[in-house]
């Protein structure tokens, strides 16, 4: 009676550590496939901070580009084409100007205009073409202020 006392005992035992091994087996393989899940999540978001690395590059580039062609803007070109544009009639400049494919050349020559005459051609400009002027004018300004 002892014996099979141990025995049912033994196999209770037994099966209550093999099911709780069972359970320790389950949530290791659940805990193994969400540290795989965290690592390809982590993967993912060091591609996208590569790429927004890559942008952030190409925005300073953008932004180094646009400053040296603000200082392009005292280049005697621009300023030839301001006294040019200065001399014709406004209404004509208006019409020219509207017709333009380069919104920010026109703001740099107009930058370099008397700011009545520049002001008079503009009033003769397409309205379109004015808004598209006016975004790089004030760029300028802002970058001239010290």
């Amino acid at each position: 009676m002892l014996k099979r006392f141990i025995v049912v005992s033994l196999l209770t035992v037994s099966s209550y550590v093999f099911g709780q091994t069972e359970e320790l087996k389950k949530e290791a393989e659940r805990l193994e496939k969400l540290r795989n899940d965290i690592k390809s999540e982590y993967a993912k978001n060091q591609e996208i901070l590569k790429q927004i690395k890559e942008e952030r590059q190409k925005l300073e580039q953008l932004k180094k580009e646009f400053e040296e062609q603000t200082k392009k803007i005292k280049d005697e070109r621009y300023q030839k084409l301001a006294k040019v544009f200065e001399k014709m009639d406004p209404e004509e400049a208006g019409k020219k100007i509207s017709k333009a494919e380069n919104p920010q050349e026109i703001a740099f020559i107009l930058y370099n205009m008397n700011e009545k005459k520049a002001a008079a051609i503009l009033n003769n400009t397409d309205p379109d073409m004015v808004n598209k002027i006016l975004k790089y004018l004030t760029l300028l300004k802002e970058q001239s202020k010290p």
